[in-house]
């Protein structure tokens, strides 16, 4: 069974391209709300999910925040590919940041993974707001993964790793 995200509440969240803006547990700046440190945030949720959500080629959405979780899982997936290859936690930092340095993709344009799962931005200005916030959750996803996928001695942990081969909902990462 597909695990959902328990944000189904949307009252007072901003919206953009029909994606819920929800809170973050951050420090890095964006536009994304700032949610208290010891509450769980929609990136602590794709992680914990991800193992098994993966697994799955359809996933029946349930409320706007599970397109965010869609896209976190492919993006999880996406990462563990890039670190699938770094022996130490130093190698995977540097992929991660690569990664991170790329140019974020929103609905509409070319290299957006899901078509049709977010609406096409109405403006510039909802576009880039969309982009930031994309850009925002990836940084905070990559930090908070490398926790998981490598050990704290820097090694790599190969209960996360072996999910880099997996394809989430039969699209394939680059």
């Amino acid at each position: 069974m597909v695990h959902h995200s328990s944000f189904v509440d949307e009252e007072g969240v901003r919206k953009a391209c029909g994606c819920p803006l929800l809170p973050l547990k951050s420090h890095i700046k964006g536009p994304a709300p700032v949610s208290d440190q010891d509450r769980t945030d929609i990136v602590d949720e794709a992680i914990t999910f991800f193992r098994a959500n993966v697994f799955f080629r359809n996933f029946d959405i349930q409320s706007p925040a599970d397109k965010l979780l869609i896209y976190l899982t492919f993006y999880i997936n996406v990462a563990l590919k890039r670190l699938e290859g770094c022996r130490t936690l130093a190698e995977g930092t540097k992929a991660i940041i690569n990664l991170g340095l790329e140019k974020v993709p929103v609905p509409g344009e070319s290299g957006f993974p899901f078509p049709g799962l977010f609406s096409d931005p109405q403006s510039q200005k909802e576009a880039e707001l969309f982009r930031n916030y994309l850009k925002q959750i990836r940084e905070e996803t990559s930090g908070r993964l490398l926790s998981v996928a490598y050990r704290p001695n820097g090694t790599p942990n190969k209960w996360w790793l072996a999910f880099a081969k997996r394809k989430f909902m039969n699209v394939i990462a680059l």
